[in-house]
């Protein structure tokens, strides 16, 4: 169950990811249940499934991807997002 405080850091996440990705595609998933007792979940961050798929990804490597998708959400690294699993695909890999 998503208590309101994990609602509204997933509507921000997903805000910044539209912001700075204009995706054809975001889907977010909180997985910090099936973390529960490891190290990094004690600090209060999550643990995020993400499968974005973005015109912005044309022709980029899969670092430069990520790093796009980091960026947009540097600052609550480490602090709301213990860890984000990442899939990122242009357009035209979709089949």
């Amino acid at each position: 169950m998503m208590t309101n405080d994990t609602t509204t850091r997933m509507q921000r996440i997903r805000t910044r990811l539209e912001t700075a990705l204009s995706p054809l595609e975001c889907v977010l998933e909180d997985d910090s249940a099936r973390h529960r007792g490891h190290a990094g979940a004690a600090s209060g961050g999550g643990h995020y499934n993400l499968r974005i798929i973005s015109s912005q990804f044309e022709g980029l490597r899969l670092v430069m991807r990520h790093r796009l998708v980091y960026d947009s959400v540097h600052d609550m690294m480490h602090n709301e997002i213990h860890a984000l699993a990442i899939v990122a695909l242009a357009p035209s890999e979709v089949v």
